[in-house]
């Protein structure tokens, strides 16, 4: 009975902690996100509504590399669209659902440092030295995801979606929601996908997943990026293919990995047996 306490109180320990750590990150999304929330004008003017205008540095470097070719081709002149909100809560809430977003977006790392705090003290030691550094190569590949989808996809999306028309009589205006939630979801999207090479590393070290098994199922993997990159994206195909195209790239890398985390385990492995 006394063992049973024990151990009953070490899990509501165990619970507890989990639960402040957990707090911890919720509180640093919530600051984020008021910071987020009194900063309207700025949020909304520069980082939101950015891609939907001409003076976009993307679509600036992409007018700058058409004259550097010689070519009209990739020069954005025109984003014939405008934005509405035809429902009388829309801009209200999509303010605090932007303010949501980009608190999560920016206090991610914290977030992730929080849980894998608590995570990291119930691995063993051969673990836990192997997951030096967790938390900045998650952070990196996330803000690296994020920076990609916001600067490269959304930009190329918005701009093909403003220009397509299935009649000239029919004007491109995009309600607010519409908008936002496009535009949310290409960028938080971009920082998951951009985990690949984490997981793939992880599953190496746990032997789930080897390189050889990564090569087998490369088909596989394809459909199942393109089918992926199709839900959480516009139905558009330039999109999708912005998306599916890094994360192939990036299925590529982790076979390295994979192979790289392979090639430790051997040689490791041969350590210990010259020593007995």
């Amino acid at each position: 009975m006394a063992d049973s306490n024990e151990q009953e109180m070490s899990f509501l320990d165990h619970l507890e902690e989990l639960r402040w750590h957990v707090m911890r990150g919720v509180a640093s999304i919530f600051i984020f996100s008021i910071i987020a929330f009194i900063a309207k004008s700025y949020v909304f003017n520069v980082i939101i509504l950015g891609p939907s205008r001409l003076d976009f540095p993307t679509y600036q470097w992409l007018c700058e590399l058409s004259k550097y070719m010689h070519t009209d081709a990739l020069c954005i002149e025109s984003l014939p669209f405008t934005i509405q909100s035809r429902t009388m809560t829309g801009q209200f809430a999509m303010h605090i659902m932007s303010s949501v977003v980009i608190g999560l977006i920016f206090a991610f790392p914290y977030t992730f440092w929080e849980i894998w705090r608590f995570v990291k003290p119930g691995l063993y030691d051969t673990e836990q030295s192997v997951t030096t550094g967790a938390t900045f190569f998650v952070s990196l590949l996330f803000i690296t995801g994020i920076l990609f989808s916001y600067f490269i996809v959304s930009p190329l999306a918005i701009n093909f979606l403003s220009n397509y028309q299935i009649d000239e009589s029919v004007l491109n205006e995009f309600d607010i929601t519409s908008y936002i939630s496009t535009l949310a979801m290409i960028v938080l999207s971009g920082g998951v996908m951009f985990q690949l090479p984490m997981v793939v590393y992880f599953l190496s070290k746990s032997d789930i997943v080897t390189p050889e098994s990564m090569k087998q199922y490369r088909k596989h993997a394809i459909v199942i990026i393109l089918i992926v990159a199709a839900i959480i994206t516009p139905p558009d195909p330039i999109t999708q293919l912005l998306i599916a195209g890094p994360i192939l790239l990036l299925y590529e890398i982790s076979i390295y990995i994979s192979a790289s985390v392979l090639r430790g385990k051997q040689k490791k492995a041969k350590k210990e047996l010259r020593k007995l």
